[in-house]
């Protein structure tokens, strides 16, 4: 029984893997000197695979050193999200009212970093959220932002 649920859990993380959305590394600062690669907190951009002229702007910490370089270190949980329009807001089809629109693994198995899309009708507004999940148990440390819809510009919902 424990060598499918370790086979299961291994499943799931390879899937995430796979769907995890392309960040643009924008900059990135030093928190803590090793000898072997410093740990980090970096700003990258994730732009919305649904919403063409929103992007989100993401930071977090990543852990340096040996298992760092090699994609071994569980880095923490505490992400920043500030998400801007940066063009005129077009919408590629219908959205969920609530979706994940970005993952990106924090750990090599068990830790994700998740950006979520909610649709707020009543203010014409999308709202994203970011926070980290574990396969057993997640961190309820999140951060959240707003991006406005220009008026005359409706959300197509789901």
């Amino acid at each position: 029984m424990t060598r499918l649920r370790i086979g299961m859990a291994a499943g799931l993380a390879i899937g995430m893997l796979a769907c995890a959305a392309q960040a643009e590394e924008i900059g990135s600062v030093s928190t803590n000197f090793r000898m072997t690669g410093s740990d980090k907190v970096v700003i990258e951009a994730y732009d919305d695979p649904q919403v063409d002229g929103v992007t989100c702007y993401v930071s977090r910490a990543r852990t340096g050193g040996i298992k760092g370089t090699f994609g071994m270190a569980e880095d923490p949980p505490e992400a920043s999200i500030a998400c801007r329009q940066v063009g005129p807001i077009t919408f590629k089809g219908p959205v969920k009212a609530q979706e994940d629109v970005f993952s990106e693994r924090m750990s090599i198995l068990f830790k994700t970093l998740h950006v979520v899309r909610a649709v707020d009708r009543k203010r014409n507004t999308l709202v994203y959220l970011t926070y980290s999940d574990r396969i057993v148990s997640g961190s309820p440390q999140n951060s959240v932002t707003a991006v406005p819809v220009p008026a005359g510009t409706p959300i197509p919902v789901k």
